[in-house]
């Protein structure tokens, strides 16, 4: 078979709503200043949907900073990869103040983050090793190890009898291979929220005689007395052998770093392939990424902003009845029932009818008949977004309740009101094309009802009229 006509056989989980609105639900285009009010198709939107969680990404000193670096290098500088041209003295003191930072001896910058965590497991371990790591631990974590051509064994997430299990077949095995045992997870995972059970896990390690690498790429600026993250919050930094952030989030900028004892940082620096055979981290975001740190140590107040919202959002929604998991950071899921039919018509209606621009997730990443609405708050957004929303998801929740964002499709059509639950069904046709199936039952539906129609009577016609527009291809010649 042909490459190209296997692999558009199958889509994958996500490409197979690729056939859903391009731009809305995927790939959706915010512009704007970044910040809690965006623009979203036209439209103003209250956006709950970005990383930035102490507000730095339009903060006037980070913009000036960032301005000012370009202006002074530009683009381009330094040319090269840091072992050969590319290195700097700037580069070499945000190194040094991450890792008075976080508490560690020494650091390396990343040119991005999920390179930089494939790069780091292929450096650590070999044959010999194995690895063992959360159940949900992130994309580039699982694609670094698939890389491992050692053993690995997944625990349950924060499954930590699971984990001495999995331990103890690790110990087994490297008493046979001479190798080493690294255990993974993430100090705060980013759909859940929890936190990585770290201080559990470092107790292990005596017993078990593991190296332990955290991913704290959402507790970085946002968890601990200063910011350090779940290290610090939990009071194990000391603890954690390889301690891994971006810059994508607390910092509001590109890159990320690496943390540890100097003799192993050291041996890092000349075998981690993604930075050996790639260009440096550009000196503008060096420069930039300085003033982000030097304003999080200075200035206890972001994260405090941060966190007033957070306790604020989360709160509310458990005093109104919300379901927000095992949250311990400002990661807020909501989690809801219903399919993903329900899902898209929920976000448009969020979007479209109240304002609200947050992220949806579905199955495969919760689990079917699961909506999780992400929510992300920052020191930018205020109390007023807070209840806005609040009361906007009491609204969205008793429709999705009440059944008006199921998607009926062949099943016909609901209406409900205050009274009453109505069923019109579908006339049998031999459908083509559903492309613009809905938008063709909305617009007579609104067109009848323009004609001081009954609900009822509208409602049929516009049944009759998506059914037929189904039974020809494409959109704008169905409707004919």
């Amino acid at each position: 078979m042909d490459l190209f006509e296997k692999i558009l056989k199958d889509k994958g989980p996500l490409g197979a709503y690729s056939h859903i609105d391009d731009n809305y639900y995927m790939f959706p285009m915010l512009e704007g200043e970044i910040g809690p009010r965006m623009k979203f198709k036209g439209k103003d939107v209250l956006n709950w949907s970005l990383n930035n969680y102490l507000g730095l990404a339009n903060h006037p000193e980070v913009r000036e900073a960032d301005a000012q670096a370009a202006k002074d290098w530009g683009l381009s500088y330094p040319m090269g990869a840091r072992m050969m041209s590319g290195n700097s003295v700037h580069h070499e003191k945000l190194e040094k103040e991450l890792s008075h930072f976080v508490k560690k001896e020494d650091t390396i910058l990343l040119n991005y983050g999920y390179q930089g965590v494939l790069s780091i497991v292929d450096a650590l371990l070999d044959r010999k090793d194995v690895v063992v790591y959360d159940s949900e631990c992130h994309a580039c974590i699982i694609d670094g190890l698939r890389m491992h051509i050692g053993k690995r064994f997944v625990y349950p997430h924060n499954d930590i009898d699971n984990l001495k299990s999995q331990l103890d077949r690790a110990k087994k095995i490297v008493k046979d291979t001479g190798g080493g045992i690294l255990v993974i997870t993430e100090g705060v995972f980013g759909m859940s929220g929890n936190m990585g059970d770290l201080s559990s896990i470092v107790s292990l390690k005596n017993d078990y005689n593991f190296r332990l690498l955290v991913d704290d790429a959402h507790g970085f600026g946002t968890m601990g007395e200063t910011g350090a993250g779940s290290g610090e919050e939990q009071g194990v930094q000391d603890g954690i052998d390889l301690f891994f952030s971006t810059f994508a989030k607390s910092m509001a900028s590109i890159g990320a770093f690496v943390s540890g004892d100097a003799d192993i940082i050291d041996n890092l620096r000349y075998k981690l392939r993604s930075q050996i055979f790639a260009k440096s981290l550009p000196m503008p975001l060096v420069i930039g990424n300085l003033k982000r740190l030097e304003l999080i140590r200075s200035n206890p107040g972001f994260k405090n902003k941060l966190w007033e919202i957070v306790n604020s959002i989360q709160e509310g929604l458990k005093e109104n009845g919300f379901n927000i998991g095992t949250t311990q950071s400002p990661v807020t899921p909501i989690i809801l029932k219903g399919d993903v039919y329900e899902c898209t018509n929920l976000i448009r209606d969020l979007r479209s009818e109240y304002s609200i621009f947050c992220s949806g997730v579905i199955y495969p990443v919760v689990p079917k008949g699961v909506i999780m609405l992400r929510i992300i708050p920052t020191a930018s957004h205020t109390l007023d977004d807070v209840k806005q929303t609040i009361d906007t998801f009491k609204e969205i929740k008793k429709k999705l309740d009440k059944g008006i964002y199921q998607e009926m499709g062949e099943k016909g059509a609901v209406l409900v009101d205050k009274n009453e639950t109505l069923y019109f069904d579908a006339p049998t046709v031999d459908a083509i094309d559903t492309t613009g199936a809905g938008d063709s039952f909305i617009g007579t539906f609104a067109y009848e009802l323009s004609e001081s129609n009954s609900p009822e009577v509208c409602i049929k016609k516009a049944v009759e009229r998506a059914s037929q527009s189904v039974t020809k291809k494409g959109t704008q010649s169905s409707y004919n």
